[in-house]
């Protein structure tokens, strides 16, 4: 059943096999995973050079597992589901003697016990409501599901009558005894889907000790969730493998032809829930310069076809990357694939949230940078997004806000100028009015505790502009400490765009290229200046207007109050509640 909701999408991306196991069938483990074993193979010797993903959702988490480690040689990749290898552990496994000395007319309620235990039928009901219904609609709607639902619970008794139920035990038991005596054997990339309110087995903790026994794996965690999370409102399983990187069209992933777009449903999901708050925040003001150097709202003055270069200012920890993404989906119908440090690209982690910041930039199209990978976007007529400051601008120290650290190379404009690409130039202004940097990389290596820490961290670090001199070469990656102040705005403009087609002396003339460099570089200089200046005009900067759009929005007033809180405190400002009645009784 966890297939009936992703079929229809995975089915976009792959050939899509299921595994059926009937209700009377008594095959062992071991033949099962022979079943499974025999169809990967057929798959293997049709498309040698192509990966075969296993979605091993509880206990086919243990069949994935087995066969991963009986055919290392065959490229795999795992998405295990709660996976039941923790069987061990759960608290069903006291329950086994009682469950088989049950007679047969009080054992008829076990499965439709287990059915709660197994997931949240509320967020299973909601799984098949339109999420675009107005609030009645959609009340409707989900009583209406939850009351069909609830009859369907009650038929676990003919899907798993007592013989049957038992012997699933039995077999689940015997499952994981085989595939946790394999696990050193496993080679292949393993995805890990944890859920936080797993009734039936221990997922959290079985994700953590996953972790450190397999090779190559991976961790997201759905802390609201149940044991049943495809079946889950809001889970989108091919949005969790896009976003990971995990898809591949051969033995090697191509953050180039392996992309995967978000949909409009990933998109809204990103906008209406993981970041209202930070749009609400930040309320970006977009404005662009048309050829006539007039400067507009939007992206008017932007070319609406590739190849597009993006040239500009990185803020502290990329904070203005999700509004400039966002305003090209929205006006443009483009994606926007920016160039990042490969650094942020190390398959194995183990993240204890269900979406890192890095999952976002992947969805959204970010990729290592590197000659050869801007040199393949160029061709694919792509718009590029690319920091010659790098990591160094994004990790600036005080007092360094809006200061360019860019190489004294013209890194950009020969390739650009290759394929004729246009280079629009942009500034963003709005970090001082966001956070305060409280710890940066000097006063770090200032503290005994830190510098050893940042020391271990660069040791093995990817370097990048090693052999080039002055501040950009210094690219030593630390965490720098910040406070939130009071929401301001982000102010973006996109200069007048610069037209490299028929400009072939940048491709023969170094001096030519460099000089169209400086003056890349100098435009972006003017535009902070410009934007600073018209930030002081906005009458619609501040609190006080944050409080509207929270109000507009619907959020919540202890919500609200919390981010003034943990964001105001530490400057003295003082807040006063005339009522109880939300944003409108907080006087500022």
């Amino acid at each position: 059943m966890g297939l009936i909701l992703h079929h229809k999408s995975l089915g976009k991306v792959f050939e899509v096999r299921c595994l059926h196991i009937p209700v009377n069938d008594r095959t062992p483990f071991e033949g099962l995973v022979n079943f499974v074993e025999n169809s990967v193979k057929n798959e293997h010797a049709l498309s040698p050079n192509r990966p075969i993903y296993l979605i091993g959702d509880s206990f086919g988490g243990c069949l994935s597992l087995a066969v991963a480690a009986r055919n290392p040689s065959v490229d795999l990749v795992l998405v295990l589901v709660n996976p039941a290898t923790s069987f061990g552990n759960s608290q069903l496994q006291p329950f086994l003697p009682v469950l088989e000395a049950l007679p047969d007319d009080i054992h008829t309620a076990v499965p439709y016990v287990l059915s709660f235990i197994m997931g949240d039928p509320v967020k299973m009901a909601m799984a098949n409501v339109d999420d675009d219904l107005p609030p009645p609609r959609t009340l409707e709607e989900i009583s209406k599901s939850l009351t069909s639902l609830l009859p369907l619970l009650s038929d676990f008794n003919d899907i798993l009558p007592k013989d049957t139920l038992m012997w699933k035990l039995k077999l689940l038991k015997s499952g994981t005894a085989y595939a946790n005596s394999r696990l050193h054997a496993v080679e292949a990339e393993v995805l890990m889907l944890a859920s936080g309110k797993d009734n039936l087995l221990p997922s959290g903790e079985e994700a953590d000790r996953l972790w450190t026994k397999l090779k190559n794996c991976r961790i997201r965690y759905f802390k609201d969730s149940g044991h049943t999370l495809l079946l889950e409102d809001g889970f989108n399983l091919l949005s969790v493998i896009k976003r990971t990187t995990i898809y591949r069209r051969s033995k090697q992933h191509d953050f180039v032809t392996d992309y995967l777009p978000p949909t409009k449903t990933d998109f809204r999901k990103h906008i209406d829930q993981d970041n209202r708050l930070f749009r609400l925040a930040t309320s970006a003001v977009t404005l662009s310069t048309l050829e006539s150097g007039r400067i507009v709202k939007g992206l008017a003055g932007v070319p609406d076809e590739g190849p597009v270069l993006l040239v500009g200012y990185h803020m502290l920890y990329g904070l203005e990357l999700d509004p400039l993404y966002e305003a090209f989906l929205r006006e443009k119908n483009v994606i926007v694939r920016g160039m990042a440090h490969p650094i942020l690209f190390r398959s194995s982690e183990n993240s204890r949230t269900e979406l890192s910041r890095f999952d976002l930039l992947l969805s959204f199209g970010a990729l290592p940078v590197s000659p050869v990978n801007l040199y393949r976007l160029f061709a694919k007529k792509s718009f590029v997004l690319l920091y010659p400051g790098g990591a160094r601008e994004a990790l600036h120290r005080k007092g360094e806000e809006y200061k360019l650290f860019w190489p004294d190379q013209p890194e950009f404009v020969r390739m650009a100028a290759r394929f004729g690409a246009t280079i629009v130039p942009f500034g963003v202004v709005g970090e001082d009015d966001l956070v305060e940097l409280v710890l940066d990389y000097n006063d770090q290596t200032n503290i005994p505790f830190f510098r050893e820490w940042l020391q271990n961290v660069n040791e093995d670090s990817i370097k990048l502009r090693e052999n080039m001199e002055g501040e950009v070469s210094k690219q030593d990656f630390h965490f720098p400490v910040l406070l939130p102040k009071l929401p301001g705005r982000f102010y973006y403009l996109f200069g007048k765009p610069f037209e490299t087609k028929e400009k072939k002396e940048l491709l023969k003339d170094r001096e030519s290229a460099r000089e169209a460099y400086m003056q890349i570089k100098s435009e972006i200089e003017g535009i902070f200046s410009y934007l600073k200046t018209k930030r002081e005009e906005d009458p619609y900067r501040g609190p006080r207007d944050f409080a509207r759009r929270c109000w507009v929005a619907g959020v919540p007033s202890s919500t609200f109050l919390s981010l003034l809180t943990s964001a105001d405190l530490h400057r003295g400002l003082s807040m006063k509640i005339r009522d109880s009645d939300g944003i409108r009784g907080i006087l500022l």
